[in-house]
């Protein structure tokens, strides 16, 4: 009993330490897995907090799986990397100190676009992330076939770690 009482205790002050932003100098990474239509991958972010409320940062996406009407795409037809510009208003809105949204901008190598998401940590280190993206601009407005891949909406899950 004693046992779970200071795990209890532990985790508790652990949770009371667990911060989502903290505003400029705060250093984010995330890593985990891209879902699409006809393909999945793998997706790291890192983020760098520059006011109460801003941060800045790269999103890279590697797809692994793609459908088998696609055929083999190359490398750089899998391949997509981002700059962002997010809004931190998790303290805005008055969520705990320990979860933040963000909706943000994004210039890539494919297109113009949006993102949403959303970051809770369970620790001072470690936490979860997911994220919404969609393009609002295409370079090219009649994508097909390995165009299509990154061009997209996507759903991002992955770990969320503090720097």
């Amino acid at each position: 009993m004693k046992r779970i009482i200071t795990l209890a205790l532990f985790l508790t002050a652990g949770f009371a330490n667990a911060q989502a932003f903290s505003g400029k100098g705060d250093d984010k990474f995330q890593v985990g897995v891209n879902f699409q239509d006809m393909a999945t991958g793998i997706m790291a972010t890192y983020d760098h907090g520059i006011g109460e409320n801003m941060s800045i940062g790269v999103y890279t996406t590697y797809l692994l799986g793609t459908d088998n009407n696609l055929g083999d795409p190359k490398f750089d037809d899998r391949f997509d990397v981002k700059a962002r510009f997010s809004a931190n208003i998790g303290n805005v809105i008055g969520l705990p100190e320990q979860v933040d949204i963000y909706p943000g901008l994004n210039l890539g190598l494919r297109n113009f676009g949006a993102h949403l998401g959303g970051r809770y940590f369970f620790t001072s280190g470690f936490g979860v992330f997911t994220e919404l993206s969609t393009p609002i601009a295409r370079y090219d407005s009649d994508v097909f076939g390995y165009e299509h891949l990154n061009n997209q909406f996507t759903v991002s899950l992955s770990a969320s770690f503090n720097l």
